[in-house]
């Protein structure tokens, strides 16, 4: 059986504040887990009382518990396998530095790239060219690599536009012939609606984790409750066969046997569904970090572009009505023991 600490990836058990392993973790409305001490000194600090993570505003400051299977997670996981201090480097995503492309010689981190020039500049070289920009009607971006994409490669304009019927980024010369008829909107407008939809989606993928992880939770307590009845039961049998003959003491182990061997058929069902849910959980984890960083990008097109794929929530199963049950029943013992001794009363 997979063990508990499989269930989650290091990054799950950091919180986001102090960028180290959980203490005394809390889940707030939002769904958000962070130390209990991180996320009370946060909204000590702020005027708002709102999540970190996706800015949701709450009206009143939410009451925190302690996130029991998280804490008893990170436990485990402090344990197991100690965190390097320098983990939370690679939990942030990064953009690349784009450099100037007027400077000679050393080149300088670039500010803003122009659509219409297609370069960069620095903050030498952007002064001077905003005043030409001014008045030519430039467009500048914030700084980005390969300007070339973002162009039309078919009139050689910038790609300003997004076609809703085409699902395609266009440019205005685009929509006076081939989408001419078609239903089209600025970037800025198509990239707030979509981001407004990914913040939905993640919400929803987000509740879809914490029920897979409760769903594992609760099977974990099924097995060993019904290990529980079932060495109840073995312990049970041996003391009522303990006060019969020695004729029936095979009796006696072959039932103890069939008793075994649903218990470990329950528990091999069990690790079936439990390596199903991590398989979910695991792939649900990677959308909602995709979709996590991809709320904070500002680059237009690439969200567009990437929003069809990860706004879909993957293919998962039904679990509400799934659970385990090894078939044991408090009476079978009982009986057996009954026509054994009824058998054995004849034979004597």
């Amino acid at each position: 059986m997979a063990s508990c600490s499989s269930l989650l990836s290091e990054d799950q058990f950091l919180c986001s504040i102090c960028l180290d392993v959980f203490t005394d973790p809390v889940t707030i409305p939002c769904g958000h887990n962070f130390c209990k001490a991180c996320i009370s000194k946060y909204w000590d600090n702020s005027d708002l009382c709102q999540c970190p993570m996706c800015k949701e505003n709450f009206d009143k400051r939410p009451d925190l518990r302690v996130n029991t299977f998280i804490s008893e997670m990170a436990a485990q996981f402090r344990k197991s396998e100690p965190l390097k201090a320098t983990i939370s480097l690679d939990l942030r995503p990064t953009k690349p530095e784009v450099s100037c492309d007027i400077c000679t010689g050393t080149k300088l981190k670039a500010l803003k790239s122009c659509l219409v020039c297609l370069a960069s500049y620095c903050e030498t070289h952007l002064e001077p060219h905003q005043r030409v920009a001014a008045w030519k009607k430039h467009k500048l971006i914030d700084p980005v690599e390969n300007l070339e994409d973002r162009m039309c490669q078919k009139h050689e304009r910038p790609l300003e536009l997004f076609c809703r019927t085409d699902l395609m980024c266009v440019c205005r010369f685009c929509t006076e012939k081939d989408h001419e008829t078609h239903d089209t909107v600025p970037l800025e407008e198509e990239f707030e609606e979509r981001k407004t939809q990914m913040k939905k989606t993640e919400g929803d993928m987000q509740q879809m984790i914490q029920e897979r992880l409760e769903k594992v939770q609760e099977i974990k307590l099924s097995v060993e409750t019904s290990k529980r009845d079932a060495e109840r039961e073995i312990s049970d049998s041996v003391h009522v066969f303990k006060s019969l003959v020695r004729s029936i003491e095979r009796s006696q182990a072959e039932l103890i046997e069939v008793i075994e061997e649903k218990q470990k058929a329950a528990e091999k069902q069990a690790e079936g569904l439990i390596e199903d849910l991590e398989q979910e959980i695991t792939e649900l984890k990677r959308r909602s970090t995709e979709l996590e960083q991809l709320s904070h990008t500002e680059d237009h097109l690439h969200l567009l572009q990437s929003f069809p794929y990860l706004s879909t929530p993957p293919h998962t199963k039904d679990w509400s009505e799934i659970s385990v049950h090894s078939g044991l029943s408090v009476g079978a013992v009982r009986r057996a023991v009954s026509q054994l001794e009824e058998t054995l009363n004849k034979e004597m």
